[in-house]
């Protein structure tokens, strides 16, 4: 096979693995390794004890060995359990609650460091660090609004690392994104009450970003890591499909060509690491996410008679959120480290009005632990678990005037995340 085939492949694996489930806010994924997930991603842009720091700090290079390379696996098992509380769907085809929203998905990781001099580091990952996955039995009663909605990506990461000091070592990457969209409802006809039919926008785009992050080492027990990661404006195109016994009943459901535009939002991340004495270690992120670059997401027709026409507006509004985390690490010998963090998690979503049945979103607060094994002096296995808290969330989306019916009720919802990375030197 050549080599260029190999390349193109192994994002589209990530890709196929990668579906994954919202686990931070909104359907941003931290799991961009699984060693920070014991730590609930604690310190994330400040520890830098493998090349997976690529991702969250790439001046992280620079605490790293002359070549390491990184990979993992995160299973995640969210639950979306919605109850319904007098949900209205007019004349819509469409019962029950739906079943659990939430199915398990993988999402991989790998990473590659090498030193050209002792100052200068360059590397590359590839990740996935947005996907999201509701899926609801047909014709429930929110059918009309969403049955299913995928988000996936892929992120390859190229970088490079400087140590400008002792104390000091920058770091920039550039970003390749792919992203793919699967959006399905129940089409809006109020004549079709017991008919089956379905809308599907199926697009993608590669788009590019980048990111920057700084080091600090401020004694020899301290460091504090900075990085930011850019906005990534992608314009989805593909197709627009309708499946069904009324598949062609009107115009405004001609399969046909369409677009939309999603401006995936910026990060930035401060971190703090803290070696209180031979074994115990503290680690603390406050970190910031741009949800507000997502206000309204217009699906667009650009083929036939109806070109330029908007079929249907996504009203999400969202608003800019942090994320706190504090972490400990506790060495027990010369071979086991025990991992243990917390951490909360704000929401973009303003209001029960604005929740959407595709996006259940709310705060929620993070329970971890893990454990480090060094397998041998230049090689370890770090363990995670984690155990995410959603308080009930309410849902009042009323979308009648545009023929896809009132959805009120509750979530009952959580998050299970399960990893595994290994790492080594050569």
């Amino acid at each position: 096979m050549k080599m260029k085939h190999i390349a193109r492949m192994v994002p589209l694996a990530l890709l196929a693995l990668g579906s994954g489930h919202v686990t931070a806010a909104g359907f941003q994924l931290l799991e961009q390794n699984a060693s920070g997930l014991g730590n609930a991603y604690a310190g994330s842009a400040a520890v830098a004890d493998n090349a997976s720091t690529i991702f969250f700090n790439p001046a992280g290079m620079t605490q790293l060995k002359e070549r390491e390379v990184s990979g993992g696996m995160n299973a995640v098992l969210p639950s979306f359990k919605f109850k319904d509380e007098g949900s209205s769907v007019g004349a819509l085809a469409g019962s029950g609650d739906g079943d659990d929203a939430g199915s398990w998905a993988f999402i991989p990781n790998a990473y590659l460091s090498w030193a050209l001099t002792k100052d200068l580091y360059v590397g590359v990952g590839m990740s996935g660090p947005f996907g999201l996955v509701t899926e609801y039995d047909e014709a429930w009663v929110g059918a009309a609004q969403a049955q299913k909605f995928d988000i996936k990506t892929v992120n390859i990461n190229p970088s490079i690392a400087y140590r400008v000091n002792d104390k000091v070592s920058v770091g920039f990457g550039l970003n390749w994104q792919r992203m793919e969209a699967e959006y399905v409802r129940t089409a809006a006809v109020a004549s079709a009450a017991l008919a089956s039919t379905n809308v599907t926008l199926d697009a993608s785009d590669d788009s590019w970003g980048w990111n920057v992050g700084a080091l600090f080492t401020l004694s020899d027990t301290t460091r504090l890591g900075v990085s930011y990661r850019s906005k990534v404006k992608h314009t989805l195109t593909g197709d627009l499909k309708v499946d069904g016994t009324l598949a062609g009943a009107a115009a405004s459901l001609t399969t046909g060509k369409a677009e939309a535009d999603v401006e995936l939002p910026d990060t930035f991340i401060l971190s703090l690491t803290q070696q209180l004495n031979d074994r115990w270690e503290m680690l603390g992120d406050l970190s910031w996410t741009g949800w507000s670059s997502i206000k309204k997401i217009d699906i667009v027709r650009t083929s036939g008679t109806l070109s330029g026409q908007t079929v249907q507006t996504l009203d999400a509004e969202f608003r800019d959120t942090w994320r706190v985390a504090l972490g400990a690490n506790y060495k027990l010998n010369d071979d086991w480290k025990l991992k243990f963090g917390v951490a909360y998690d704000q929401t973009p979503v303003r209001s029960a009005q604005l929740r959407l049945v595709s996006l259940p979103d709310s705060n929620r607060t993070w329970l971890s632990a893990g454990a480090q094994w060094a397998v041998t002096p230049t090689s370890k296995l770090d363990f995670g678990i984690a155990y995410l808290i959603v308080p009930e969330t309410k849902i009042d989306n009323d979308q009648s005037a545009l023929g896809r019916g009132r959805v009120t009720g509750t979530y009952d919802s959580s998050v299970l995340i399960l990893g595994a990375q290994y790492s080594m030197a050569f």
